[in-house]
């Protein structure tokens, strides 16, 4: 029977540090399902589902706990069952999916404030991704988001938005909601 781990990883960035966990995986039979990986601030930081035979789980969490000595650490967990009690209204698979982009001036406390309307709303994040650049024009720094989210079906996409526009106000910000 084979078992999905999703792993966690962070390290200095250096050539080879993707080549090196997919090794791992493949020499222990495993399947690499899904990641999402980037650079930020100098560091290698990651996220892999992958799919192992259930007899070689213990050797491949061993084979990717020696990538420390290499400046990698490697968090491995089981993926949660679909379905499984711990699961939260709104979480991944229940009601409406949607997309929120926002971009405005840099400022400390917009994705506390975006955030903050999608816990009271009960959404969840499925997807984040955020960055900070130069204006084009008129100087000064960007902040730019995107988000996935699932919206539980008891929640009316027009309240959501109507908070949402509400904190676009405050924080000056250009925000957008849509079904995806």
């Amino acid at each position: 029977m084979t078992q999905t781990l999703v792993m966690t990883l962070i390290g200095a960035d250096r050539p080879g540090l993707v080549e090196a966990v997919a090794t791992r995986v493949a020499d222990h039979g495993g399947n690499w399902l899904e990641s999402r990986m980037c650079r930020l601030g100098g560091r290698f930081a990651g996220i892999v589902r992958v799919e192992v035979p259930g007899e070689r789980r213990s050797s491949l969490e061993r084979a990717l706990a020696g990538l420390g000595t290499e400046g990698l650490a490697v968090m491995v967990q089981a993926e949660q069952a679909e379905g499984a009690p711990a699961r939260a209204a709104g979480a991944a698979g229940e009601g409406m999916l949607a997309v929120v982009e926002l971009v405005g001036h840099d400022r400390p406390g917009i994705v506390r404030a975006v955030s903050a309307v999608f816990a009271r709303h009960g959404v969840n994040v499925e997807e984040f991704s955020s960055e900070r650049g130069g204006a084009p024009m008129g100087g000064g720094i960007l902040f730019q988001a995107r988000a996935s989210i699932r919206v539980p079906a008891p929640v009316r996409l027009a309240a959501l938005r109507a908070d949402l526009e509400q904190i676009a106000a405050d924080l000056m910000v250009d925000l957008s909601l849509r079904e995806a």
